[in-house]
């Protein structure tokens, strides 16, 4: 059994659903620290966070900080009996690694622990800092978590240069893509106002799902910005719409949307809720609006960090990489603040949250690899 592959068995055998980390942190913390890392507990109320780092005697004020983030939560299983194996005891089969986090993200965490392992081994007295970021509220609500590390590395002086978020990234094969941006997620919540009354007498009521379908038609047709190089137009999405009273003979007296902004950096969060207001106003409704802003966009441009995965990857597996903003939110979000250059980068993304999530075994080794191989190319010029 590869040392990869061992570790992240462990990980996936700790029920650590958010925001419980299940001694996931303890366990790499344990495994880093022969090699020097330095291991800081961040913890915030009932979440786990962890920073550990290292910097070689030779190099405590020379060359570049590099980050790997990660989080050891994970989602619910959902219904065990849907589940061929138990989503907490890591099984292979059919040359699969399965359980719960087996791709988002333990594999990922195994894979950059045993990677710094190697190229400390083989470069104890490398450039710079390597520094592991891990929390267990990713999969939560995202406020004491990420955010809040970030928040004590400030305070303390400590900027990263280049951090390697380890979200499943990839498609068909290990490598095949990276991220070099997150869109933004802002949601609203519009409720419209009518009047309540009997079907049969429509004269006397107001039907606001009625008074809402004109408005919701502009919506959907508003053009909200062309993209630019990196990222698609943003996005405008209805989730819930919620009237009526459960009768069949009774006019509703509100009807309310909820519906998200999935933005790009061509847009801003302000510039959006102008004009879904002014949009609003054209229809002269009584309602109200909130909103409620998830996360702001992030961009890193091709420069020294994603020209080493490239490169990385590249001599790893015979794969010319893709940037991509697609997807959801990550916490790539809140280092972006702090941090010049964040790429996401891990394994193929089929099977997140799923039933029988899963890895590929042959996944493991080429990715420690191509996490060993950039520090390699960033911290020893090699």
């Amino acid at each position: 059994m590869s040392a990869t592959l061992e570790l992240a068995k462990s990980l996936i055998e700790r029920r650590s659903v958010t925001p419980d980390d299940a001694g996931c942190q303890a366990l790499l913390a344990a495994r880093l620290a022969p090699l020097g890392f330095a291991c800081q507990p961040v913890d915030v109320g009932a979440v786990s966070n962890l920073w550990a780092e290292r910097r070689s005697a030779q190099a405590l004020d020379t060359g570049p900080l590099v980050v790997f983030a990660g989080h050891t939560d994970v989602v619910p299983s959902g219904p065990l009996d849907a589940w061929h194996s138990d989503p907490f005891k890591a099984t292979e089969r059919d040359g699969k690694l399965y359980g719960r986090g087996a791709a988002d993200m333990k594999s990922s965490i195994a894979a950059f622990v045993v990677a710094a392992e190697e190229f400390v081994a083989a470069n104890p007295q490398h450039r710079g800092g390597i520094a592991l970021l891990l929390t267990s509220d990713e999969e939560g609500p995202a406020t004491d978590g990420t955010v809040r590390v970030c928040e004590w590395l400030s305070e303390r002086g400590i900027r990263p240069d280049y951090c390697i978020v380890g979200e499943p990234t990839s498609v068909a094969r290990v490598g095949d893509m990276i991220k070099n941006g997150r869109r933004g997620t802002l949601s609203g919540r519009l409720t419209v106002k009518g009047v309540q009354g009997h079907i049969a007498y429509p004269q006397l009521a107001s039907n606001p799902i009625h008074r809402l379908a004109p408005l919701l038609a502009d919506l959907v047709a508003e053009r909200w910005d062309e993209g630019n190089e990196y990222y698609l137009p943003t996005s405008w999405q209805v989730s819930n719409i919620h009237g009526g009273t459960g009768a069949l003979n009774v006019i509703p007296g509100t009807v309310t949307l909820d519906f998200n902004f999935r933005f790009a950096t061509a847009s801003t969060p302000d510039e959006l809720k102008r004009r879904v207001a002014g949009i609003i106003e054209r229809h002269a409704l009584d309602h109200t609006l909130d909103w409620t802003l998830g996360g702001l966009p992030f961009l890193t441009a091709r420069g020294t960090l994603s020209r080493a995965l490239e490169q990385a990857i590249l001599e790893e597996t015979g794969l010319a990489t893709e940037l991509s903003t697609t997807g959801g939110t990550s916490d790539g979000r809140f280092i972006a603040k702090i941090c010049p250059e964040v790429i996401e980068f891990g394994p193929p993304n089929a099977s997140i949250h799923k039933i029988d999530e899963h890895i590929a075994l042959d996944a493991l080794e080429p990715l420690k690899n191509v996490y060993r191989r950039t520090l390699e190319i960033l911290l020893a010029g090699a």
